[in-house]
């Protein structure tokens, strides 16, 4: 049996000797790489905290003592540790386990987690609780080098330092964000600091010094200014922390076990807030993730070469079928799949750049999967990557707009909730003609519940100024791409994370504002959709007409401005008119469409007897994760899944179709 399978929890740890933990290492290595190679998944960085890991919780007593992990996509070896063995095989798949730290799954997993950030502050929260309590758990936050960037993080250093609780960070530095390793000096230096000498010589110094007559406290002021210039001059990276008020140690080698060990057990005895600045590899232990750390950080990872084992799709070709898992051949078949709406929305963009040099590009860490690195590599100084800051990234492109540039902020729709009140405060109440990229939009699978992009368009549809347009195929995304570049307002434009229709190019023309499109005529039904839904509810429309039904479509392509005179007047005499949206039902686009319908029912009695069914993302709950065919298809978004919804509401409504359903089928 291997030493994994046979841990009963991270209790088990403590009594495995040096060789043992070593295999251990590579048994959860093994079994990472064989699990994601099927199942996709955040590969790298979970790779490269496995020894971090391992001594975490053989040093910590969890769930008693507790990890908060940020953002939480390397928690996978955490999860194997804690009783999820046997359902690792079902990582990110529908009713398996997720991809981030769920407390549904374990009373190992502190918080629900998925954006970057906000571990400090919640381990802070923790450590207050735990104080005014007056009991004694340890608190530990894994903080990446990235997350340690973003605004929410800075904060609750700030007050981290300020407070001085007791509370261990690990900062997880994986060579790609903080400063280089800064030598022997700055090992020795922290080696001094980790001691009990240390600890009690500084307090007790600065004792003595408080109690001599007339020179005491300038004494004690210049006794710490004295180390604080040695601490400065060893460990340049520790600088910000100690400045902060936070004992800084680093840096210490990630796949060490030994001096892991050694470091955390000790720092762990230390008052106050301590940060142990770890340096690890992203995808160590794996050849191929070493070498492409970006390829294999996201969800969506390369073909991996793991014999026996089936593979994900190409990263840049994300398989919108949500298949579970595909051969390597059926993977090279995959990357013939339609371009993405993503890498339709970059070529675009490179285009619209190359006769505008006021265009800009801004994203928050996310180069890649915005599509914004080709852009980056045609115009490098035009394009902005401000790290995981996204709050930042919408504020600096209001300032860009200001001083007269026109910029594009590509940025998940899920990670874009965190800057709303940029959104509201900044761009909209300047209005600024910044055009914000809402990728991701809709259903995005199997990362889940934290990261699905249903929120964003409830959210803003109640803001001033703010355009809010979203194609129903990638062809119309040019011409929305081009029309938000030609209008003065601020420009919301969502688009899924899907392949397209692969249809034939078009000459990208700008769509005036607020204008929709009637895709179909129809006497019975109206059928109106936002995005690309609307292809979906065009083969509902085809479904239903072949049992009688005539059927309307309308593709609204703008939520805001709503082209209310072309919805109502086509809704005039339908038994029915259905919205079709991926979006959360509640203050959304059907929302939008129903108080179109009443505020023209005021004046027109005619409308006020048409009855308006939404059909959406349903509220009240979050989406947990799956391939988007899955979850589409158990959330009834799928083709069949529309149709027998609106075959539910004519049964409950008691409607009859136009025209005679025997002479339907003989037709």
């Amino acid at each position: 049996m291997s030493i994994l399978a046979s841990l009963t929890g991270p209790h088990d740890l403590r009594a495995l000797d040096d060789e043992q933990l070593q295999t251990l290492c590579e048994e959860i290595r093994r079994t990472i790489v064989e699990t994601v190679a099927v199942t996709g998944g955040h590969l790298g960085s979970s790779l490269g905290v496995v020894e971090l890991t391992v001594v975490l919780h053989r040093l910590l007593e969890s769930p008693r003592d507790r990890i908060v992990w940020d953002t939480g996509h390397q928690a996978y070896p955490h999860k194997l540790l804690t009783g999820r063995l046997e359902r690792f095989p079902t990582l990110r798949q529908l009713g398996g386990i997720g991809g981030f730290p769920r407390r549904s799954e374990s009373e190992h997993d502190v918080m629900d987690g998925g954006h970057a950030g906000t571990g400090l502050s919640v381990a802070q929260g923790l450590a207050a609780a735990r104080d005014l309590r007056g009991t004694h758990e340890r608190i530990v936050a894994v903080v990446g080098d990235a997350a340690l960037m973003s605004g929410l993080a800075l904060e609750a250093l700030n007050d981290i330092g300020q407070r001085q609780m007791n509370l261990l960070i690990v900062l997880n530095d994986n060579e790609m964000s903080i400063s280089p390793t800064v030598g022997a000096l700055s090992n020795y230096l922290s080696a001094i600091k980790l001691s009990q000498a240390w600890q009690t010589t500084k307090a007790g110094y600065d004792a003595f010094l408080e109690h001599m007559p007339i020179v005491g406290s300038a004494a004690v002021e210049l006794s710490r200014r004295a180390r604080k210039s040695v601490v400065n001059f060893a460990q340049q990276p520790g600088h910000l922390f100690e400045d902060l008020g936070i004992t800084y140690i680093g840096v210490v080698p990630g796949h060490d076990l030994g001096v892991l060990t050694s470091t955390l057990r000790r720092a762990l005895r230390l008052e106050g807030p301590v940060l142990v600045h770890v340096r690890t590899q992203t995808g160590h232990g794996y050849e191929p993730a070493e070498a492409d750390q970006v390829g294999f950080h996201g969800a969506a990872l390369p073909p991996m070469d793991v014999p026996g084992i089936t593979t994900r799709p190409p990263v840049d070709q994300p398989n919108g079928d949500g298949d579970a898992t595909l051969s390597v051949a059926q993977a090279a078949a995959a990357a013939r799949k339609p371009p993405t709406y993503t890498s339709v929305m970059a070529q675009e963009l490179l285009e619209i750049a190359a006769g505008d040099p006021r265009v800009v590009a801004i994203t928050a860490g996310m180069p890649t999967g915005t599509g914004l690195h080709l852009f980056q590599g045609a115009y490098p100084d035009r394009f902005f990557d401000v790290g995981i800051a996204e709050p930042h990234a919408v504020t600096l492109a209001t300032g860009m707009a200001l001083g007269g540039l026109r910029p594009f902020v590509a940025i998940y729709s899920t990670f874009l909730q965190r800057a709303f009140d940029q959104t509201v405060h900044d761009v909209c109440q300047n209005d600024q003609p910044v055009v914000i990229g809402v990728d991701r939009a809709g259903l995005v699978g199997e990362d889940g519940t934290s990261h699905q992009g249903m929120f964003t368009l409830p959210a803003q549809r109640q803001l001033p100024n703010l355009v809010i347009a979203s194609p129903k195929d990638e062809q119309e995304l040019r011409r929305l791409l081009r029309t938000a570049f030609a209008q003065p307002h601020p420009f919301a434009l969502h688009y899924p994370r899907d392949p397209g229709q692969d249809l034939p190019a078009v000459q990208p023309t700008a769509i005036p504002v607020g204008e929709a499109e009637l895709l179909r005529e129809g006497h019975d039904l109206l059928f109106v959709g936002f995005g690309p839904i609307v292809m979906r509810a065009l083969a509902v429309a085809d479904a239903l007409e072949a049992t009688g039904w005539s059927v309307g479509v309308i593709n609204a392509r703008f939520v805001q401005p709503l082209d209310e005179a072309l919805i109502v007047r086509h809704a005039l005499g339908k038994q029915l008119v259905v919205t079709f949206e991926e979006s959360v039902e509640a203050g959304g686009f059907g929302s939008a469409v129903l108080e179109a319908m009443a505020r023209a029912g005021l004046s027109d009695a005619r409308v006020r007897g048409v009855p308006v069914r939404i059909i959406g993302i349903p509220a009240g709950h979050f989406v947990d994760h799956g391939s988007v065919a899955d979850l589409r298809r158990t959330l009834l978004l799928d083709p069949a899944g529309l149709e027998s919804q609106v075959r539910e509401t004519i049964a409950e409504l008691g409607i009859v179709p136009s025209r005679p359903v025997v002479e339907a089928r003989s037709a």
